[in-house]
Order: C-alpha cells, then sequence, then structure tokens
C-alpha cells in the first residue's frame, strides 16, 4: 500500500516557475513508475511525465517537454515535478500517481490504467 501526498501548488504569473513535490509513505520499489497527470476544470485528466522508479528513465507530454523536469529522491520517497516557463493552460489540478512499470515502455506507462495509487491532488493556477 503506498499513500501519495502531493504539495507546491500555487498561483503563479505566466512565464513563471513552480516545483511540485510528491512524498510517497510506504515502500516504492525499483520496479515502479511515478507519474504526474492533470485534469484542468471541464477537461479529461491527461498524462504530464512519468519516471521510472529504478533507472530514472523519464517521458514526457509533448505539451511540457522543455518546460517541465521529473525527477526522484529515492531517500526521501519523492518525486518533483519542475514547471517552468509556465502558461495559463498549464492551469490545473496536478496528481501524483504509482504503478509497477510491467516491463512496459515509458510510452505505455503514459497512460492512466495500471495507476493504482494516486494523490489528492494540488491546485496549479496560471495567470496571464
Amino acid at each position: 500500500q503506498v499513500q501519495l501526498v502531493e504539495s507546491g501548488g500555487g498561483l503563479v504569473q505566466a512565464g513563471g516557475s513552480l516545483r511540485l513535490s510528491c512524498a510517497a509513505s510506504g515502500r516504492v520499489f525499483s520496479s515502479d513508475a511515478m507519474g504526474w497527470f492533470r485534469q484542468a476544470p471541464g477537461k479529461e485528466r491527461e498524462f504530464v511525465a512519468v519516471i521510472r522508479w529504478g533507472d530514472a528513465g523519464t517521458y514526457y507530454a509533448d505539451s511540457v517537454k522543455g518546460r517541465f523536469t521529473i525527477s526522484r529522491d529515492v531517500a526521501k520517497n519523492t518525486v518533483y515535478l519542475q514547471m517552468n516557463s509556465l502558461k495559463p493552460e498549464d492551469t490545473a489540478v496536478y496528481y501524483c500517481a504509482a504503478r509497477p512499470t510491467q516491463g512496459l515502455s515509458l510510452r505505455s506507462l503514459s497512460f492512466l490504467t495500471g495507476y493504482h495509487y494516486w494523490g489528492q491532488g494540488t491546485q496549479v493556477t496560471v495567470s496571464s
């Protein structure tokens, strides 16, 4: 059983930066992956980024590539999402999630299916 708690959301102007954190209680295994997803009002939840816990391999949605960076601190059982050059369209509730990789490719880990553990979400609002 893994519990995930996100923090770091807030209100920022366009072009600004935020760093989200997701602390996991319970062991995260090297065979797991942790992802960030987001959901804007009236829209479906969408993939943002994923990291494999074991080798730190990463994969990003095209919409955030080059602006966002996912990383993890194994000792702290925490995954981060550094968000730079924020845009109003990045406004959403951001969720972290965890799942076993099951040998899947990073691209396959971008789908919501298979993520069994979810945090409560943290609001990110980017003003224009």
